[in-house]
């Protein structure tokens, strides 16, 4: 990444040589170039929903490899102090607090326990998610309350007491994690799909409300990544009768390294990767031919996989299972692709 310096003085050499009705072009092109300088994240307070693991648990770490100072937050406590252990050893400071996202009173408890131990909050990121996997009418209703309490309350809770002390500071970075499924929306994951469309929807309004306010110190991004290999698949509700699987799944550092980067040098929308860019396209060029390409690619995705019984998952309560970066489906799917006839 070019320093702030040489990119300003590159590109006031560069435009002193151009004819005037140049500039503007010039100038988008150096927005485009990546030329503003990013944050370091040492010292910086961050605070982090679903931290338990996947990408929540990688963001955790890779926060500690940059010197922050990391609130861990999520249902689960044991993992939470696995990930603290690991985050001091790293070299970052770990702050543990039980959290479940879709209640006000726990968010608005971060947010306090935060400020009390560290006196500001610097970036708050919105990681937490469950998803309920099955034809619309059949799973259970208060199971799909229940993701749009976590998916969508929570980012919603997140992102209010987030927003309070940066305006309280006057500086501080909200980074709430989308999906693909904010712009294409996928069969057999319709309340899923709803909560990260109002999640892309909440953002980008707070994104107006502070161009509006000028308050050019506070950022909001959502980032969106393809379907990754995180326990997120096996935490999800499942009644489909196939352990769930996707095409073409990411490696969650690819997600986690696109996080990062956004605390660093923020932007209001990050697609992680060529396919959610592809797919964004996709759906303004031609929005029915793109739903039912990826509805179709999906239902194929999990006739090909193992069969399995109906669960709520950790949609309700969390699971003991499942605590890593990674979920192992990946190596699940080459498995049951060789086993196909």
């Amino acid at each position: 990444m070019v320093g702030l310096a040489e990119c300003k003085e590159k590109f006031m050499s560069t435009l002193r040589r151009l004819p005037a009705r140049f500039g503007l072009l010039i100038c988008g092109l150096a927005l485009l170039s990546g030329c503003a300088a990013e944050q370091s994240l040492k010292g910086k307070v961050v605070v982090v929903t679903g931290a338990s693991s996947g990408f929540g648990k990688g963001v955790a770490l890779k926060m500690a490899d940059e010197g922050a100072q990391v609130v861990l937050a999520a249902r689960r406590t044991g993992p939470l102090d696995e990930v603290a252990r690991d985050v001091t050893a790293r070299g970052g400071t770990a702050l543990v607090v039980t959290t479940d996202v879709a209640r006000e009173e726990d968010v608005a408890k971060l947010a306090q326990a935060t400020i009390d131990k560290f006196g500001r909050i610097d970036v708050w990121i919105n990681n937490a998610g469950v998803g309920a996997i099955g034809r619309f009418d059949e799973i259970p209703l208060a199971e799909q309350i229940r993701v749009v309490h976590t998916n969508l309350n929570g980012v919603i809770h997140g992102s209010y007491f987030a927003m309070r002390q940066f305006r309280k500071q006057g500086a501080g970075t909200l980074i709430n994690i989308g999906s693909v499924d904010s712009k294409v929306p996928l069969a057999y994951m319709a309340t899923y799909n709803a909560t990260k469309h109002g999640v892309l929807g909440l953002t980008n309004t707070l994104h107006e409300e502070l161009r509006l306010s000028g308050e050019k110190n506070i950022h909001v991004s959502t980032v969106m990544p393809w379907a990754a290999d995180t326990p997120f698949w096996d935490h999800a509700a499942n009644y489909t009768g196939k352990k769930p699987r996707n095409a073409l799944m990411d490696d969650p550092n690819k997600v986690i390294d696109a996080i990062v980067a956004t605390a660093k040098q923020p932007k209001k929308e990050v697609n992680v990767g060529y396919k959610v860019g592809m797919a964004a396209l996709s759906k303004r060029l031609a929005p029915d031919t793109t739903d039912a390409l990826a509805s179709d690619v999906y239902a194929k995705e999990l006739n090909k996989a193992s069969p399995t019984t109906n669960s709520p998952g950790a949609v309700n309560e969390p699971m003991p299972t499942g605590t890593g970066i990674d979920g192992g489906v990946r190596d699940r799917k080459k498995a049951e692709d060789a086993a196909q006839p």
